[in-house]
């Protein structure tokens, strides 16, 4: 019995890598447009989506300008944005700790920093008194996590746990590698994301894909485009979720404790084509990627393949717009800003390459009533410099809500903290 399972599973694995996303010519992408767009049904409402290939994929990559003195994103009427900290390098991600320490993450996709950073803020009047390097000679670090008597990191290709007291403004002794990660990946692909459960008994890990369309094989996608789920120590990992293209942000719904994250989906279909995302995270479920997106919409460059994954894929909850390159996320659970935000959700939205106009560079606000989402709107604008000849100040991250309920945006490419904070 044993050897039969291992041989179906073998061929089971044999026939997943035999998928490739292939490249399309000329005559097959005229026959995916004339198929016309489709309209699914999310979470917030109708949505439909142009046909693939409707416009032809576009390149536009941004350069970058220095904020002029005293610029600063600009937030709703009633909110006050502060330059929290300034003159780091590519602060992607932030955590807080239970102690109220604040770890910034610094890394890039080349040229990484490759540290992590605390600041505390001992009085809690909102500024901090202490800035210093808490680890350095780091690989790519994007996660952090304090659970019991351990701090976790999570590098590219690897989790690692370190021994921590409360507060340790220096990382001590050696880390141990509790789990192997596939490492690096398509563009920006190379974060890991980590949180625990409630209770502190799961840890989850998102691990974004390795292509863009499985164009290497999915033997290059085995852990991949996945939501991990393993216990503290490393052991008894399975896949809690799959088909994510690249998650990033992730956040517990305060109202239905599900597990929501935040999703880059595919390039090179056309300017529409295809919008990221942010969902609740069904255990088990499946979300497309990478042979169909939004349920049962089949990627022409999959055409044929993953069928019966196809047939179950789940349709997102929260379209965000093509190429805007959503990665952090935050429900407002804080207390200071008026009634609509509570329970509510912030997305960073980094910006895409892959559109024939600028797109994202910003943060977005989702309202959410009863645990259910609405329709987003925007929140922090003011990181385009220029539209027209593609220049930006800064292109925000991650986002995180303060102890003192204000909201904490990673500005990467600005090197800067923005603090946004409600009027008394």
């Amino acid at each position: 019995m044993k050897k039969a399972t291992v041989i179906l599973a073998l061929a089971g694995f044999m026939a997943l890598t035999a998928c490739t996303g292939k490249k399309i010519s000329k005559e097959e992408k005229e026959v995916a447009k004339a198929g016309g767009g489709t309209t699914v049904q999310t979470a917030i409402g109708p949505l439909t989506l142009p046909a693939p290939f409707a416009t032809e994929s576009a390149t536009m990559h941004n350069s970058m300008e220095d904020w002029p003195e005293g610029a600063t994103p600009v937030a709703p009427a009633g909110f006050t944005v502060t330059k929290f900290a300034a003159d780091l390098k590519n602060p992607r991600n932030t955590y807080i700790a239970p102690n109220g320490d604040i770890f910034v993450a610094e890394s890039g996709t080349s040229g990484s920093a490759d540290r992590i950073t605390i600041f505390r803020d001992k009085d809690r009047d909102g500024t901090f008194e202490t800035r210093a390097v808490f680890a350095e000679d780091l690989n790519q670090p994007y996660g952090l996590l304090i659970l019991k008597n351990y701090f976790y990191v999570a590098n590219t290709g690897g989790l690692y746990r370190y021994p921590y007291k409360d507060g340790d403004v220096k990382l001590q002794g050696k880390g141990q590698k509790i789990v192997e990660l596939p490492a690096g990946g398509y563009n920006n692909h190379w974060t890991r994301n980590l949180i625990a459960s409630a209770n502190g008994s799961k840890i989850y890990i998102t691990v974004g894909s390795g292509s863009n369309v499985a164009e290497h094989g999915m033997e290059n996608e085995v852990r991949r485009a996945d939501i991990l789920e393993i216990n503290p120590d490393g052991t008894g990992e399975r896949v809690y979720a799959s088909g994510l293209r690249n998650p990033v942000g992730v956040d517990w719904n305060p109202i239905t404790k599900q597990l929501w994250t935040a999703v880059n989906e595919r390039d090179e279909l056309g300017d529409g084509l295809v919008p990221d995302y942010i969902t609740s995270v069904k255990e088990g479920g499946f979300y497309g990627w990478p042979y169909s997106y939004y349920g049962q919409i089949e990627d022409p460059r999959m055409k044929g393949q993953g069928k019966e994954l196809v047939a179950k894929a789940l349709v997102p909850d929260v379209p965000l717009g093509s190429h805007t390159a959503s990665l952090g996320l935050a429900f407002y659970t804080g207390s200071t800003f008026p009634g609509k935000y509570k329970n509510g959700a912030f997305v960073g939205q980094h910006g895409s390459w892959n559109s024939s106009q600028l797109t994202g560079y910003k943060v977005v606000f989702v309202p959410f009533n009863n645990g259910k989402p609405g329709k987003p709107e925007d929140f922090l604008t003011g990181f385009i410099a220029d539209e027209k000849k593609a220049k930006a100040y800064g292109r925000p991250v991650d986002v995180t809500v303060m102890n003192d309920g204000s909201l904490l945006v990673n500005d990467d490419s600005g090197n800067t903290l923005w603090k946004v904070t409600a009027n008394k």
